[in-house]
């Protein structure tokens, strides 16, 4: 069976669209005609060669998706797919069948697709790693990123007091509607002062660089830090006295060394939420395969509200 696919040929080059044989299902294995596949920063990050550097190529990207298995919905997600195994950015993959996820009733496919990164690790870094109830204040950090809106979204569905930085002006009132009570526009020397009044107990960070401290700094005592992502540099200094005399605890969510089975049970608790109204996806907006390339120009450039899909059914572009 041959399928389009986006192909890693060579690490920090343009990625390929070609059609390439799928081999036939193993055991164990199921072949998946897949709908809608997730963009996310370590899918570029992963073409740039900075995640699994040293895996086979040509190989297929593309780390979590949805589809029918026998005209059923499942979304499929771990497993090493688009690291050490071609991954989902395709018109269909061979999977592991422990991979699947089955999509409850009342959740598209859309949604699905969207779900195995963002969804996941939002669901995790707010209900396991900071356990926010409704009795906290949480600050959450590049609140207008796939990861960042639907933690606002849950925190808030929790009854806690939520408040979302962003940097730019013309997303805030995006992030309002997601649920956020506030919402502070401002870079990392800024962030002290627009966020100084809500003294959080939970701040959720994606950014690193200047935030982490600052973030430190906002926190009241005996506070939760949950580390989730480095978008703004990898480094940073941290106030280290703060950080002991304040009692304050730093959690960091790794989703590339969770195990598969934690990444499912996070899934379908994040199906329930989105089935409860707890926790809200957006999707910025569906490119065709063809257009992978832009949809990591969006992404570098910051340019996304939500999530980025890529519509693995379309016909190629004339």
């Amino acid at each position: 069976m041959k399928v389009r696919a986006a192909r890693l040929v060579h690490h920090d080059q343009p990625l390929e669209i070609q059609e390439v044989e799928l081999p036939d299902p193993g055991p164990n294995e199921v072949l998946v005609d897949l709908a809608y596949g997730g963009v996310n920063p370590v899918d570029r990050y992963t073409a740039q060669g900075r995640v699994a550097p040293d895996s086979p190529t040509p190989r297929t990207l593309g780390s979590e998706a949805a589809g029918l298995v026998d005209s059923r919905p499942f979304a499929v997600r771990g497993h090493g797919l688009g690291a050490r195994r071609d991954g989902l950015w395709a018109t269909a993959a061979v999977v592991p069948r422990d991979a699947l996820v089955q999509v409850p009733d009342g959740i598209d496919l859309q949604l699905a697709a969207a779900m195995g990164v963002a969804g996941v690790t939002a669901f995790r870094c707010v209900t396991e790693r900071a356990q926010v109830t409704a009795g906290d204040r949480v600050l959450v950090l590049g609140a207008s990123g796939g990861v960042g809106s639907i933690a606002v979204s849950i925190a808030a569905g929790l009854g806690a007091t939520v408040w979302g930085q962003t940097g730019s002006a013309a997303k805030a009132d995006w992030v309002r509607e997601r649920g956020a009570e506030h919402v502070v526009v401002c870079d990392a020397d800024g962030l002290v002062d627009a966020a100084r009044e809500l003294r959080p107990t939970v701040v959720l960070d994606p950014l690193g660089d200047g935030f982490t401290g600052a973030a430190i700094e906002l926190l009241d005592n005996h506070g939760r830090l949950v580390l989730f992502g480095t978008s703004a540099a990898p480094t940073g200094e941290v106030p280290l006295q703060q950080l002991y005399r304040k009692g304050l605890v730093v959690h960091g969510y790794a989703g590339l060394i969770e195990t598969d089975d934690a990444i499912a049970s996070g899934m379908r608790g994040a199906f329930e939420a989105a089935r409860a109204g707890r926790l809200d996806v957006v999707v910025d907006r569906v490119l065709p395969l063809d257009d992978v390339e832009e949809a990591f120009r969006l992404l570098g450039d910051r340019a996304v509200r939500g999530k980025l899909l890529l519509d693995l059914s379309s016909a190629p572009q004339s």
